[in-house]
């Protein structure tokens, strides 16, 4: 599924793309559901009360000052299944067994052999590129690819960016054995480089929506420095 920005999304709405909006942004009224798909608030809330019905959404109620709270939608854990975790059972069942079986070390030596193959695929695309911006931009695009329907952006504060990652296609693998999650923040850190630091601020497997990452460029240091 692509990802989605800010622009307006094109073509009539499907279902799918209702979806698409609340895993990339998070909750979303109606109304503002409505504007990026180019449809009405009503529509949109037809097309709501349908995937609520199939148990895919679900309303929250927001307080915002005064009069009554607004409605926001969400995905529901079953909404989210939608999104594929790549063979979640089988690949949590032989990690498990593998720990059982063989050890904590033989686990240990696959997420390092994982990491070597990323590390290999990453620094072939990446080593070219220069400056710290498009180095992130281009790990954005290679994660999407892999299906974490990633985006980056200028942090709202203006210290920094954020690399956010809206999807995890290996959350089963990643809940099993958190030494993926502690590998791929490690090739992130040095894919991207000595000329910043780089601290994960949300993560999908302690329960938050999405992995969310700040970056932040190293006063003092060349922004054009390879990886």
């Amino acid at each position: 599924m692509s990802i989605i920005g800010s622009e307006r999304l094109q073509g009539r709405p499907s279902p799918d793309r209702f979806l698409v909006l609340l895993k990339t942004r998070g909750p979303l009224t109606a109304a503002e559901l409505g504007r990026a798909l180019g449809t009405t608030g009503e529509n949109a809330r037809q097309q709501l009360s349908k995937l609520a019905a199939d148990g895919l959404v679900e309303t929250e109620a927001v307080a915002r000052g005064v009069g009554r709270p607004a409605q926001y939608w969400r995905l529901t854990a079953f909404g989210n299944t939608r999104f594929p975790d790549a063979h979640a059972e089988l690949t949590a069942g032989l990690l498990r067994n593998i720990r059982d079986l063989l050890g904590a070390d033989a686990l240990e030596r696959l997420v390092s052999a994982r990491e070597e193959e990323m590390r290999a695929a990453y620094r072939a695309e990446l080593r070219p590129i220069k400056g710290l911006e498009a180095r992130i931009a281009a790990l954005a695009a290679i994660r999407t690819r892999e299906g974490y329907m990633a985006e980056y952006r200028k942090a709202d504060d203006g210290d920094g960016w954020l690399l956010i990652e809206n999807h995890c296609p290996i959350c089963a693998a990643a809940s099993t054995c958190q030494g993926f999650c502690r590998a791929e923040l490690a090739i992130f850190r040095e894919m991207l480089g000595p000329d910043c630091s780089i601290e994960r601020m949300e993560h999908i497997v302690l329960g938050a929506r999405r992995c969310a990452y700040r970056i932040r460029a190293d006063a003092g240091r060349a922004m054009g420095r390879e990886p």
